[in-house]
């Protein structure tokens, strides 16, 4: 069924643009509901989908290119430059040109998104392992044996695991769940609606707004905001910047007579899952969330991204996220579907595609506590 619906003309219309920062239109004051969507629009829906990941793996292939190309031209300029430098020592000119190479390709790294995950930060590691004459620690990561050699080094292992595969490490996420008071629902959503867009749109911020939801099924009367900061620095510069005027204040206090509770935990997308830039595909979102038993994160990750290119076959997903500070352990994936109905079609087709099937034998034991929240996009949402 779902080739079929692949196969289905590109009548969509056309999806906005992929660039980041994220951006908002313009919207109606009314907290959306599962009733606005139109029955039957699973093919338009198809249609968006096949479009915008087109335009996203072009785009992405010409940014790769040409950050490549920028890449090769700073390490020539700086290879240029050790060899017009005669009069340095071989040994100074040598370490001079390794340096300006290692900081050319660190930048290219870091303009990609992959943060941490640095060739010259890992061959360091790997000279300082052999110096020292030690082995790799075995067995599972989940293991720890305090108190000895092998102890210390599995947990020195497992840091510069999560530093380094985990996370892109260019961007900290913020994932905000607001419960509002049933009878101010639509005095959240006026006001909430006015100040998101305005604080995303100004660029003094240096803040994304990814998207915003209100809860359809699940914990009813729950609004989810996931905002997007460059690493822990942008985050606290931001939230200085913002919280201290006068506006913020009043604001504040206006959300806070409109609530009974607000949770803020900071994440990181998993370096395979890189969150989505905004689009407009219409439908439902799902977002999953999993409590992993301590020390099993890696192991999740391990199989989930094997995994993952199986269900994406199927499934449009928009990120995938691990909580760094907060609720510790847990883990968030949010999905997008056209309707309910294709939500079920198409996981029950994930089952029939190769390596989804293990994936779940081998990452279910690793689960505390799931939850599944169905949600509809607020009108100001960049991801909708």
């Amino acid at each position: 069924m779902f080739t079929r619906r692949l196969a289905a003309r590109m009548s969509g219309s056309a999806t906005s643009t992929l660039k980041r920062p994220f951006s908002s239109t313009q919207w109606q004051q009314r907290a959306p509901a599962l009733s606005d969507i139109e029955p039957d629009q699973v093919d338009s829906f198809d249609a968006r989908q096949i479009e915008f990941r087109a335009q996203l793996a072009e785009q992405q292939r010409k940014k790769k290119e040409q950050e490549r190309q920028s890449a090769l031209a700073q390490s020539q300029s700086a290879s240029s430059a050790a060899k017009s430098s005669s009069s340095a020592s071989p040994a100074s000119t040598s370490s001079s040109t390794s340096a300006d190479t290692r900081s050319a390709m660190s930048e290219y790294l870091d303009k990609a998104g992959l943060g941490s995950l640095s060739l010259s930060a890992g061959e360091a590691q790997r000279k300082q392992d052999q110096s020292g004459g030690k082995k790799p620690s075995s067995g599972r990561l989940s293991s720890f044996i305090y108190g000895t050699e092998e102890g210390r080094e599995m947990d020195r292992e497992i840091e510069r695991s999560f530093s380094q595969t985990l996370a892109r490490g260019k961007y900290v996420h913020s994932i905000v769940v607001h419960e509002v008071k049933p009878d101010k629902v639509d005095e959240y959503v006026e006001l909430v609606g006015q100040w998101y867009p305005k604080t995303a749109n100004d660029p003094d911020n240096k803040v994304n707004l990814v998207g915003s939801w209100r809860t359809e099924v699940g914990d009813c009367d729950q609004f989810v905001h996931i905002w997007e900061y460059q690493r822990y620095a942008g985050y606290h510069a931001s939230r200085h910047t913002i919280e201290n005027t006068e506006e913020f204040k009043e604001f504040d206090k206006k959300l806070k007579s409109l609530i009974t509770s607000r949770k803020i935990s900071l994440m990181q997308e998993f370096r395979f899952w890189p969150t989505s830039p905004p689009r407009k595909l219409g439908g439902v979102f799902e977002l999953r969330s999993y409590t992993l038993n301590p020390g099993n994160l890696m192991e999740w990750e391990t199989h989930w991204q094997k995994g993952l290119s199986a269900r994406r076959e199927v499934m449009e997903g928009v990120g995938a996220w691990f909580v760094q500070i907060g609720e510790l352990n847990v883990v968030h994936h949010l999905w997008q579907f056209a309707d309910l109905e294709e939500r079920r079609a198409r996981r029950e087709q994930s089952w029939s595609v190769p390596g989804w099937g293990e994936t779940v034998h081998k990452t279910v034991p690793l689960i505390q506590t799931m939850k599944s929240r169905i949600m509809m996009p607020m009108p100001w949402s960049p991801i909708a």
